[in-house]
């Protein structure tokens, strides 16, 4: 299984995103109300405010905070470059994550766990909202589906089953690929972000999920894991 793709034209990236305001009390009058039919039926039994620390899920109410990306290198053995963009300035993190995309091939093929349904329309919305160019390698309007250069580690394992959701986390156990168990999960991004102010903890997060999600990839083509020393971090 995707034998037929070379490692090193992939990069494989996750998002970590967060409400844009600290809590519902700050969101501006007029978006408190959008936010209260946006989710209507999503919230079930809580309220509006109590919901509020969900709103990092939507591109309309949330922001990306980080991007994380991984390269395969070239050696005696395949290794892994990670380096994450994180920042209080979506904008600035944004430009940042366009201008690398378009040092890059148009044909490079990008990856994430659950990525066409989350990570790469969310990068796409906020990149409009920002007022930044789609670079091609997001851009898929006009594009045949046969053309768009997007892998999902999840939906290949769906193997055309729509009907679930499986996690990062389920495959990595099933798969027997090791990953680090001692710092926080995806609900606790608001909370490190907003009260904790650590980002440079988010960034590292994110990074945990990209070798994750590579080590995956090598799963599913049927290869050995990449060596803990054949893992690179790259400071931003």
């Amino acid at each position: 299984m995707l034998e037929q793709y070379d490692l090193h034209n992939l990069m494989v990236l996750d998002i970590e995103t967060v409400p844009q305001y600290r809590s519902h009390d700050e969101v501006p009058e007029h978006l408190q109300k959008l936010w209260d039919q946006k989710t209507q039926y999503a919230r079930k039994e809580a309220t509006p405010e109590e919901f509020y620390d969900r709103a990092g899920i939507w591109a309309e109410f949330g922001r990306i905070i980080c991007i994380s990306v991984g390269i395969f290198t070239k050696g005696k053995t395949t290794g892994l470059r990670v380096k994450s963009y994180f920042s209080h300035d979506e904008k600035e993190l944004l430009i940042k994550f366009a201008d690398l995309l378009r040092s890059q091939p148009p044909s490079l093929i990008l990856c994430a766990h659950n990525g066409k349904e989350f990570d790469f329309p969310y990068i796409c919305r906020r990149m409009l909202i920002n007022g930044i160019t789609i670079p091609p390698q997001l851009e898929i309007a006009g594009k045949k589906p046969w053309e768009i250069s997007h892998l999902d580690t999840m939906e290949l394992w769906k193997f055309g089953d729509y009907k679930s959701f499986t996690s990062l986390s389920l495959l990595t156990a099933i798969f027997n690929i090791p990953t680090p168990k001692d710092d926080i999960d995806g609900s606790q991004v608001g909370h490190v972000y907003w009260v904790e102010n650590d980002l440079e903890r988010i960034s590292i997060y994110c990074q945990k999920d990209v070798v994750a999600t590579a080590q995956l990839i090598r799963r599913y083509r049927g290869e050995e894991l990449i060596s803990d020393d054949a893992i690179i971090l790259v400071g931003e």
